[in-house]
């Protein structure tokens, strides 16, 4: 995970998932919309997952 990912991940987190499929973007979206934290929480969980 490379610290432009990080960044974005915070920045907003939707963008820094863009690569990792439909289901993943929808779900930190959603998750993006109830408050900022959950939303940058699943987006780090993501990146940081070595099977994807």
């Amino acid at each position: 995970m490379s610290f432009w990912r990080v960044l974005l991940s915070i920045i907003c987190p939707p963008l820094a998932v863009l690569d990792k499929g439909c289901g993943s973007i929808i779900i930190v979206f959603l998750l993006w919309l109830c408050g900022w934290v959950p939303g940058v929480i699943a987006a780090l969980v993501i990146l940081n997952n070595p099977n994807r």
